[in-house]
């Protein structure tokens, strides 16, 4: 519950810092107070990760390696591939201003962050806690595998569905293949070593695509 909370104190954070440079950057994305009554929704479900199987949020048994730096290069590796395709065959030139994916910096550091913490909540767990605790009660835990199994397929497909991107064909296929294999790897941590190495999973991801790449883009390529 503390880490829960100390999460959502930085998602405060960063809004109350938004809403101070906003009249510097009009097109700033400010979370709104009302996404962390929203975000509230989650704590119940902190309580039941392991009644469903799933490593407390600071499981002493999880090495730090399991919960944070194998996630984080899987991370990485998923935020450089990204970087590679998209700047060098998708997006070559240099942009002119400031792209919709990309906030000023340090400013990105706090909303990519509750941006990662947000789809993590409701991508993960949310949905697979559900799942996790029907499968440990139908059947007294007999197809829980299976149920893990299914559920991790429909929660990895949903986020590359919701934002297929428009373009050739091939960058769309590259898109939905490489974001359900992102979120089908962070099922497998988040079942493995708790929610917080899923999270750590995709900041990794963001760590790359749009924080460096955002200050990138912000210090070197904007006039």
């Amino acid at each position: 519950l503390i880490a829960y909370l100390v999460f959502l104190l930085i998602a405060t954070i960063g809004i109350v810092y938004g809403n101070i440079i906003i009249a510097d950057y009009p097109s700033l994305r400010i979370w709104k107070f009302s996404n962390l009554l929203v975000m509230m929704a989650g704590i119940p479900f902190v309580l039941f990760q392991s009644w469903s199987g799933i490593p407390d949020f600071l499981d002493r048994k999880i090495s730090n390696r399991e919960r944070y730096i194998y996630p984080v290069v899987v991370g990485l590796i998923f935020g450089i591939l990204d970087l590679v395709v998209i700047r060098f065959f998708l997006h070559p030139e240099a942009y002119n201003e400031m792209p919709p994916f990309i906030q000023p910096f340090p400013y990105s550091v706090f909303l990519y962050f509750s941006g990662a913490f947000e789809v993590e909540v409701f991508y993960r767990l949310v949905p697979l806690t559900i799942i996790l605790l029907i499968g440990k009660i139908f059947q007294k835990g007999r197809y829980l595998n299976a149920f893990f199994i299914a559920g991790a397929i429909l929660t990895s497909l949903r986020e590359p569905l919701e934002q297929m991107p428009s373009g050739p064909g091939w960058f769309t296929a590259y898109s939905l293949i490489t974001g359900f294999l992102m979120n089908l790897m962070q099922a497998i941590f988040f079942r493995k070593s708790g929610f917080i190495s899923s999270l750590s999973l995709r900041l990794g991801h963001y760590l790359i695509w749009h924080i460096l790449h955002g200050i990138y883009i912000q210090l070197v390529e904007l006039p």
